[in-house]
């Protein structure tokens, strides 16, 4: 079989898993749109949507993942194509948590409506960290189908944004408590829900440090922003 047909059948089975990423995370944000859903409109069958279309990510990402050893056993790929590879596979480790945290989120917006304290809080103030950080999620996604390190360097900075909102929120949280020891329980449910959509940011910003290390072989991980942009020069 001559190499170039063998590099053909490499392309081919990459897209395929490539392709696989991208509908994985397509359900992701279908699950976060409907958690924030459940939330701003006390639904229950929206966050049972969420918690049924877990089970869909997990398998997915099962799935991906044994193809991908398949690859690399099979073809036994160097430098940036097994960089690619084991980005994919990383990549769709987060998606999956993000998965799961959308599922904490809407586990947790069926415990809040059962209680009925929610009315009094300010939980549609979550619709902006909400907005966010599934924008900063599609984002990286769509970087990552490009493997545009321009975009994934925006997102690390974007990525403070949703900080800000959560910190700003955390505040006006205290304040409820310290105005009604009433509101304590309810704040911290909600304190939780902000938690969770912080960390689909942080989910996203780990998705645009891959795109960075598949085309320029460098780990920014706990890299300062000046450090990461001197790596993409």
């Amino acid at each position: 079989m001559s190499e170039k047909h063998l590099s053909s059948q490499f392309d081919t089975e990459l897209g395929s898993v490539s392709t696989r990423v991208m509908e994985m995370g397509g359900l992701v944000e279908s699950q976060i749109r409907q958690a924030v859903y459940a939330l701003s409109q006390f639904s229950v069958e929206a966050a049972n949507e969420v918690t049924a279309t877990e089970r869909k990510v997990n398998t997915m990402e099962v799935d991906i993942d044994r193809d991908l050893s398949s690859i690399i056993a099979r073809r036994q790929p160097t430098a940036r194509d097994l960089r690619l590879l084991i980005a994919i596979s990383k990549t769709t480790a987060n998606l999956e948590r993000v998965g799961d945290e959308a599922a904490k989120i809407a586990r947790m917006v069926r415990s809040i409506i059962q209680s009925g304290d929610l009315r009094s809080l300010p939980a549609t103030e979550l619709r902006v960290a909400a907005d966010l950080a599934s924008g900063l999620l599609r984002k990286a996604l769509d970087a990552f189908a490009r493997l545009d390190t321009a975009t994934a360097l925006s997102i690390l900075k974007e990525d403070d944004l949703i900080d800000q909102e959560f910190d700003g929120f955390v505040r006006k949280l205290i304040t409820y408590m310290m105005e009604d020891p009433r509101m304590i329980s309810p704040s911290l449910d909600l304190l939780f829900l902000a938690k969770a959509l912080e960390r689909i940011g942080d989910h996203a910003k780990n998705i645009a440090e891959l795109i960075i290390y598949i085309v320029k072989g460098a780990d920014v991980r706990h890299s300062s922003l000046d450090e990461i942009e001197s790596a993409l020069k």
